[in-house]
């Protein structure tokens, strides 16, 4: 999982640049789907814009488990961190357990109104698809990997 990170008095025109990319026709940009010219030509440019990225990883093969662990490090991470949102990409097959472990992980930090999270569709918020290109540049590895170094502020391991 990955979260891409924003000082609040730069999210505005954070969404402007990262919107810029979008091509006519498009509603937003979905890495995997995009060739490979045109996601080289996106990483230089998210790399411009000065986007910041923190990487949590858990190596499982249990896929609700490791979404589990991420979002419980996510919500950790912006605790110590002193973050007041987290915009999650809504998935509508697993948000109901989203919402659950959101709310738990935030009561349990003691951060209730302190920090606020939402779940939205990737048209609506850019800034998810920062995090979509810099999770499949990670995981792909190689030149994407080494492409998406200017961009993370670190990698989080956590226990499966």
């Amino acid at each position: 999982m990955v979260a891409a990170l924003a000082a609040e008095k730069d999210v505005g025109k954070l969404r402007r640049d990262i919107r810029s990319l979008v091509l006519p026709g498009q509603r937003s940009i979905h890495f995997t789907k995009e060739r490979d010219e045109r996601k080289r030509l996106i990483l230089s440019r998210f790399v411009e814009f000065g986007t910041r990225a923190q990487i949590f990883h858990c190596a499982t093969k249990n896929d609700a488990l490791g979404r589990e662990r991420c979002l419980a490090g996510l919500v950790s991470f912006a605790a110590a961190q002193s973050h007041t949102k987290i915009v999650i990409e809504r998935d509508e097959s697993i948000e109901h357990s989203d919402r659950r472990i959101l709310f738990r992980e935030v009561k349990h930090h003691g951060l209730t109104g302190a920090l606020t999270y939402s779940l939205e569709a990737p048209h609506i918020e850019p800034l998810l698809w920062v995090a979509d290109a810099i999770a499949w540049s990670y995981t792909k590895g190689g030149d994407w990997k080494r492409r998406i170094e200017p961009m993370v502020a670190g990698v989080i391991k956590l226990s499966q």
